[in-house]
């Protein structure tokens, strides 16, 4: 396993982070998703700190509150040495305050994470996405007050536009409160909108990133094909779940690039969507799932894979974004200077 700071925290983490979106069943999208009970969730879990991995990711929304449990109990006795992650924001109960990120649901849904994962507290502490009803800068001074309380040990975002973290990220600089030290964004060969603003952001800012979902939600796998039977547990999750989006004609069109470089290394097509990512200076490391050891297994291989600049070019040119304003009034260069970066 390879490690890479979390941006300026002095924090390694391992460039594959466990996901848990798989962990539990409550609720029908999250039985589609995984489903896995005790057994195997210990299995995957120790597997991966075995490999080398010391960065795992869940969510209190996740199976509203299963997967915490379950992973808090495959923790028990590995806790030590772990960088340990959650979210808020989610619905977690029926009552008018039981979502969003004020302060009372902030702290209150911390205390009950704390308590599910059997630990005294997170190494990161992640908002799941904005909330137009919660002024942001209540919600980081409570996360604040939970980082003095030793509760928390850094703050992340996941799922903001670039102008909702640059706001919070202005809010913290003026009002002297902790910082987002990181987002946690959908990032694939399949969607690489990020690269509009948020990567640019994150260099500029000195963040970190967390990509989700690298394969696409399975699109990427290589299991996905124009002609797959019902029969492909890949296809029959996205015909109950379709998520993330994806251009899919686009998607074979990457998929036909990506299959016979795969071939060429002897390697799965997920492990060639895995590292065409980790080739990227602005990731800090890739959440990887699993509903099974052998997804798992094959995952764990794609920090061996190293693409060539040839295999890179094609990839990068099968599933590039489409010149938008003002990129593309950027691209005339008429007026930039010598050593003016472009982004």
């Amino acid at each position: 396993m390879k490690y890479r700071p979390l941006a300026d925290t002095g924090v390694f983490v391992s460039e594959l982070c466990l996901g848990t979106m798989t962990f539990g069943g409550r609720g029908q999208i999250w039985q589609t998703i995984g489903g896995l009970d005790q057994k195997a969730v210990d299995d995957i879990v120790h597997r991966s700190i075995d490999a080398g991995i010391n960065f795992i990711d869940t969510a209190n929304v996740y199976s509203t509150g299963e997967s915490e449990t379950l992973l808090g109990k495959a923790l028990a006795g590995k806790r030590e040495g772990l960088v340990l992650a959650t979210k808020v924001r989610g619905r977690m109960g029926p009552g008018a305050n039981q979502v969003g990120l004020s302060r009372l649901h902030v702290m209150e849904a911390l205390d009950a994470s704390l308590t599910r994962l059997g630990t005294d507290y997170v190494d990161l502490y992640q908002i799941h996405r904005f909330d137009t009803l919660t002024n942001i800068e209540d919600t980081l001074r409570a996360m604040d007050d939970l980082v003095r309380a030793g509760k928390v040990r850094y703050i992340g975002c996941s799922n903001l536009a670039a102008w909702q973290l640059m706001k919070a990220l202005g809010v913290s600089r003026a009002q002297n409160l902790e910082r987002f030290r990181c987002t946690q964004s959908y990032y694939s060969l399949a969607g690489r909108e990020l690269e509009r603003e948020m990567i640019p952001l994150l260099k500029d800012q000195g963040l970190g990133l967390l990509v989700w979902s690298p394969l696409a939600g399975g699109f990427l796998s290589g299991k996905f094909t124009r002609t797959g039977g019902p029969g492909d547990d890949v296809k029959a999750r996205r015909a109950t779940f379709d998520f993330p989006p994806v251009d899919k004609e686009k998607g074979f069109r990457i998929l036909d690039v990506a299959a016979p470089i795969a071939a060429a290394h002897g390697v799965s097509v997920a492990q060639v969507a895995l590292a065409w990512i980790l080739a990227n200076d602005a990731v800090t490391s890739v959440i990887i799932g699993a509903r099974k050891m052998t997804q798992l297994d094959d995952n764990l291989k794609a920090i061996d894979l190293t693409l060539s600049a040839e295999e890179l070019a094609a990839l990068n040119d099968v599933s590039k974004l489409t010149v938008e304003y003002p990129t593309w009034m950027d691209s005339l260069g008429s007026d930039r200077r010598p050593g003016e970066r472009r982004y």
